[in-house]
């Protein structure tokens, strides 16, 4: 069955069809009689609207594709949760793809991706290659990084001040008398772990202070454990961190874990942590995470509003935007001793 047929049983138009069908709100709508006839003509001739023609029609699949490189972090399965709601709000769907963090697995998914026709691209925990962001430059493909940045004037990017971030961590470490500061770092390549490092060194460095030890958990709880231990075990008190800065809070969460249960140390009173992100399981008594927020859903909205500005206008330009960061004071950082 085809519209033409639901048009001729329902003795309307088949534009009228089309706009009691469509997905998304048209300048001219129908009235409630006209849906009414359309609706019941659909249902007794068993017609469903087909998206794919829609489509060859109207040149835009309504369809994005959302990349990540992992979801074990609750901070990306929250915003992949945040920023499926938020095209389904507007009609839009999201063509969902996993990928490791290699460029050349990256480069070869998403020229797959560009097959369906998407309408867009927003990248989260992956970077792109330069002659990838090329292509999708010439294809017209808006392409949105969030909690990521390139120096790549073609890309619409949405962060943290994760720089500022680092520097928030620091001086809460600082202020609290901790000497021995160290860097539980995340994956090299990625623009978040460099840029909140940078961050924290800055304020050390400002401070009069230096970095007392650093160590990569690359993103993985396995790797995390390792350099936790690293740090503390078979160490005397004076030659181990007195202070942690982990790079995110899921693998904030599993040093703690490896600090206490493991390595019978105690937290504060050994070793202060700070971690990156507010996830809700720093929050919780367990763990009671001193962290630097991100504000997700600010997020979401700006690269969402990026991406509709882009799609919609081909004349829109590509924009970073960077919101601030804020401490979250728990019980994981020590109080500083009265004078």
């Amino acid at each position: 069955m085809t519209s033409t047929d639901v048009a001729r049983k329902a003795g309307v138009s088949q534009s009228a069809v089309s706009r009691t069908f469509s997905p998304w709100p048209t300048q001219s709508g129908v009235s409630a009689e006209i849906r009414e006839k359309v609706l019941r003509a659909a249902k007794e001739l068993g017609y469903q609207p087909n998206a794919i023609a829609r489509s060859l029609i109207t040149q835009r699949s309504r369809i994005v594709g959302v990349l990540f490189s992992y979801l074990d972090n609750p901070f990306y399965a929250r915003a992949l949760e945040l920023l499926c709601h938020g095209l389904q709000a507007r009609g839009y769907h999201a063509l969902v793809f996993m990928m490791s963090d290699t460029l050349q697995d990256i480069d070869s998914t998403v020229s797959d991706i560009l097959q369906y026709q998407v309408d867009g691209l927003l990248t989260a925990s992956v970077e792109l290659s330069s002659k990838l962001c090329i292509e999708c430059t010439e294809r017209g493909i808006p392409v949105v990084m969030f909690n990521r940045t390139q120096d790549d004037p073609g890309l619409s990017a949405v962060t943290t001040d994760n720089i500022g971030g680092g520097r928030l961590a620091a001086k809460a470490l600082l202020d609290a008398g901790c000497e021995r500061l160290a860097v539980l770092a995340g994956w090299e390549g990625a623009s978040t772990s460099r840029d909140r490092e940078f961050g924290f060194r800055a304020e050390l460095h400002a401070r009069g202070a230096e970095l007392f030890e650093r160590a990569n958990g690359n993103f993985n709880l396995e790797d995390t454990a390792q350099a936790t231990r690293a740090f503390f075990k078979d160490r005397n008190p004076a030659e181990r961190p007195d202070a942690l800065f982990v790079i995110n809070d899921y693998m904030a969460i599993r040093a703690m874990d490896v600090i206490r249960n493991e390595l019978g140390l105690r937290i504060p009173e050994d070793v202060s942590v700070v971690g990156f992100d507010d996830i809700s399981t720093a929050a919780q008594p367990t763990y009671g995470l001193t962290t630097v927020r991100q504000p997700i859903n600010r997020m979401v909205e700006a690269s969402l509003r990026l991406l509709f500005e882009q799609i919609e206008d081909s004349a829109a330009q590509p924009e970073h935007v960077m919101l601030g960061a804020q401490l979250v004071e728990r019980h994981s950082v020590r109080r500083k001793s009265s004078p």
